[in-house]
């Protein structure tokens, strides 16, 4: 039976625990840190993979369920000072309903920045679809399953296109954390508008150390790739 909490810190703590029960029940290593102040809650150990893992407690709004995504806090001098999150901070948000009992889990490219997310749990009465967050896509056994498949290579890779190269090493490490089309129709060579809206695909593309070009009129006008990578003068 659900029970209604209204105070923070015992939702965070319920959903602390919730997520880590989760993990823990699908065989994860579940580590948390024993100094304050860290950006993330809980490390889940998987497959020799660590994730630096924030949690948060989501409410359902009809068919939606709200996910926070930054943080608050009240300074004497400043005010209320709001932060989000950011791939340097945390690899993952993950989220507890307590109204469904369920677990989410998000991946960075999707939080970061961010002040909310909303993951829908049923269509848009205008019909919308484009830009939509299903909540199906990341329940966390869903997730976590899929993250498994993708670091072993058992997942068939995408972008096997005659016009994309994408290799293995960018759907298991890079999109792991995604939804299965994550990386779906993406190319070593893009257009700058199709790079724009899929800039957060294309960064984690990169960080997983393919390179990218850009295009603005079919003349090349930019390079994207990891840090370490040689840029052309």
């Amino acid at each position: 039976m659900f029970v209604k909490l209204d105070n923070p810190n015992h939702k965070g703590n319920v959903a602390e625990l919730a997520i880590a029960k989760e993990a823990a029940s699908l065989g994860l290593s579940v580590l948390a840190p024993l100094t304050e102040h860290e950006r993330y809650d809980l490390v889940l150990g998987l497959g020799g993979m660590l994730l630096r893992v924030q949690c948060k407690w989501a409410r359902r709004e009809k068919d939606i369920v709200f996910v926070a995504a930054r943080t608050s806090y009240h300074s004497p001098t400043q005010g209320y000072v709001r932060s989000s999150y950011d791939g340097s901070e945390i690899d993952a948000l993950a989220a507890y309903c307590g109204e469904l009992d369920r677990c989410y889990l998000l991946p960075i490219d999707l939080v970061s920045r961010q002040g909310a997310v909303h993951l829908r749990l049923a269509e848009a009465k205008n019909n919308q679809r484009a830009a939509l967050n299903w909540a199906a896509d990341y329940e966390f056994r869903g997730a976590i399953a899929q993250l498994e498949e993708r670091l072993t290579g058992s997942q068939k890779v995408v972008g096997s296109s005659p016009t994309s190269s994408i290799s293995p090493t960018a759907c298991n490490v890079a999109g792991a954390l995604a939804p299965p089309d994550y990386f779906e129709d993406l190319k070593q060579t893009v257009g700058m508008e199709e790079f724009d809206s899929k800039l957060g695909q294309y960064v984690r593309l990169a960080e997983s150390g393919e390179e990218i070009q850009v295009t603005r009129w079919g003349r090349p006008v930019a390079k994207l790739g990891p840090p370490d990578s040689a840029v052309a003068s």
